[in-house]
């Protein structure tokens, strides 16, 4: 434990003397550095909160906006932009919460129990809605399941309230089991009595991080949190930032009004430097910095859940590569694709070496000396195989408080019989 602790201060104090020297643009802002060839040294991972105090003029996820009225939801998104919001709404994150009455698992499963020690939890459908119990040997207590969090690809979590704070149930749902079992995180919890055994308080920090990553608009500066505002899901103004500005200005270009480009008033992540972008989907994701800060809870194979941070630390990532960014692999917009020989393109694009100067885009703004050392760097072809590629280098890893598999996103070569790198 102390040699953990001393190397986290250890990576604040380093990051504390990064950050002194780092370039002076703000990661958040809406339009990508335009730096010179004498750019500062090349931009660190901050921690999603860090990001977030940086960006305090431009948009970031899980940042509050001005007021519920900047949000217009998807239906006046879809006015200009159909075909984008028609397939965002069939990806993960357009589901990633639901109101009870609204979630297919509980409609699906009248009846749901589990018991863990001296304690047997279930769900049940009532009169009112759906109700989420504790019991033992004497007593039972119950409540209304108000929100369930996540889309149950790999899980699903009930919220429920009292005396008003949010409870994360202590109870989750697994589709490979097709039942409930401990919540993920709660494995080390060893409740006393039946209010510690249905659920654990989220204070109101927790809860709006929940909320912020999980719905959209539930805490904005004017009406502070108010998750009853929120829309479930991950709609396009998680990502974009709210469009009431941006829609009154499209409209007013459409009676002839001139718009500067650049001055949209709407936040597109593909302007962002690789770091950054990273960081942007890690606010929800888990960023390499907020892995580190959790400490205890986020070692072992459990971290493979954190997409970003397993990213940031494969061998190839170095101090940032646009080749490499959430993005460059998965197209936010549309589902997410499960077939390994669908990321193969990416994966050979770089390995042919002639190939990787032309793979960094203009966009994308890298110090220089991180754009010539990847545009120098040789990467070697497999001799295994061109095809799979990531079954091999990225391999599944097994999670099995989650009863699932996730695709390890730390790139490297995998040698039998090694421990899973932390």
């Amino acid at each position: 434990m102390w040699a953990r602790s001393s190397l986290f201060f250890a990576i604040c104090i380093l990051l504390a003397l990064c950050a002194g020297g780092a370039r002076s643009q703000k990661s958040g802002n809406a339009q990508a550095s335009q730096a010179s060839p004498s750019a500062a040294p090349a931009e660190i991972p901050l921690a999603t909160a860090s990001r977030i105090e940086r960006a305090k003029n431009s948009w970031w996820p899980t940042k509050n906006a001005q007021s519920p009225g900047d949000f217009l939801g998807n239906k006046t998104c879809a006015n200009c932009h159909a075909e984008k919001t028609a397939s965002q709404l069939t990806t993960p994150m357009a589901h990633a919460a639901s109101v009870a009455a609204d979630t297919r698992i509980l409609r699906d499963h009248s009846s749901l129990s589990a018991k863990r020690g001296p304690f047997t939890y279930a769900i049940s459908q009532t009169a009112e809605g759906y109700s989420y119990s504790a019991s033992d040997s004497a007593y039972q207590i119950s409540a209304a399941i108000l929100w369930a969090f996540g889309n149950a690809n790999k899980g699903q979590t009930y919220l429920y309230e009292k005396d008003g704070a949010f409870y994360e149930s202590t109870m989750s749902f697994y589709p490979a089991i097709s039942g409930l079992d401990v919540t993920t995180g709660h494995e080390q919890k060893r409740p006393v009595n039946l209010e510690e055994a249905l659920g654990t308080p989220q204070d109101r920090p927790t809860a709006e991080k929940c909320f912020g990553c999980h719905t959209t608009g539930a805490t904005t500066v004017s009406g502070g949190f108010a998750p009853q505002n929120a829309t479930p899901g991950v709609t396009c103004e998680a990502c974009h930032g709210p469009g009431g500005s941006h829609a009154a200005l499209m409209q007013q270009s459409q009676g002839g009004a001139a718009v500067t480009p650049g001055t949209l008033l709407t936040f597109n992540p593909a302007t962002l430097s690789p770091i950054a972008s990273v960081d942007f989907c890690g606010a929800c994701h888990r960023t390499w910095t907020d892995v580190y800060e959790m400490q205890s809870g986020a070692s072992g194979p459990v971290n493979a859940r954190f997409q970003p941070y397993r990213l940031e630390n494969s061998k190839c990532w170095g101090i940032g590569d646009a080749r490499l960014i959430c993005a460059a692999c998965h197209d936010p917009h549309q589902p997410l694709q499960h077939d390994a020989a669908a990321y193969d393109a990416k994966c050979l694009a770089c390995h042919p070496a002639a190939k990787v100067k032309a793979l960094i885009p203009a966009k994308h703004s890298l110090a220089p000396a991180s754009a010539a050392s990847h545009a120098s760097r040789v990467p070697k072809a497999c001799p295994v195989a061109t095809e799979k590629c990531v079954s091999c280098h990225m391999p599944k890893v097994n999670v099995p408080v989650m009863h699932s598999d996730f695709t390890d996103h730390r790139i490297r070569i995998v040698r039998k019989g090694e421990p899973y790198p932390d």
